[in-house]
C-alpha cells in the first residue's frame, strides 16, 4: 500500500499528550471551570495540545461553532442536565470530530491517535464520533446522558 504525499507514514505512532492538555481536562472535570475544551494534534511537537477553552457560561452552540468546518479535532464537553427525579447531573462527553470535508491525512492522523489520547482522559462518560454536526447535536447528548 502506498501513501503518496505522506512524509511520515507513521506520523501518529508516537503521538504524545501535552501536560497542559491533561491539566486542562482535569480542571474541566474536577473544578468545573470550563464548559468545553477543544484539542488539536500539533504535528511539529508530535503531541495533542489545547486549542480552545470554553468558559462555564458558554453554550453548546458556542462549542459547536468553535469546531473547524474542514478539519479534525478532539473535544470534551461537560454536559449539565436535570434528571426526571429533578437532580442536577453532569456527564463528560469525548467528541472525535472528523468532518467528511477534512483532508484524508488529517482523518488518518486523528483516527490513529484517538485511543491513546482518550486513555489519558480519565473520567469520560460517553464518546461520540461525528463527521457531521447533526451527529453531535445537543439532542444526541441528551439522549445518551439519560
Amino acid at each position: 500500500m502506498s501513501f503518496r504525499g505522506l512524509s511520515r507514514p507513521n506520523a501518529s505512532c508516537a503521538m504524545g499528550v501535552s501536560d497542559d492538555s491533561k491539566n486542562t481536562f482535569m480542571e474541566l472535570q474536577r473544578k468545573k471551570v470550563h464548559r468545553y475544551v477543544i484539542f488539536k494534534v500539533d504535528e511539529k511537537k508530535r503531541e495533542v495540545v489545547v486549542e480552545k477553552i470554553g468558559g462555564p457560561a458558554e453554550s453548546y452552540d458556542d462549542f459547536a461553532a468553535a469546531l473547524p468546518e474542514n478539519d479534525c479535532r478532539y473535544a470534551v464537553y461537560d454536559f449539565d442536565f436535570v434528571t426526571s427525579e429533578n437532580c442536577q447531573k453532569s456527564k463528560i462527553f469525548f467528541i472525535a470530530w472528523s468532518p467528511s470535508t477534512s483532508r484524508i491525512r488529517a482523518k488518518m492522523l486523528y483516527a490513529t491517535s484517538k485511543d491513546r489520547f482518550r486513555r489519558e482522559l480519565d473520567g469520560i462518560h460517553y464518546e461520540i464520533q461525528a463527521t457531521d454536526p447533526s451527529e453531535m447535536d445537543l439532542e444526541v447528548l441528551r439522549d445518551r446522558a439519560h
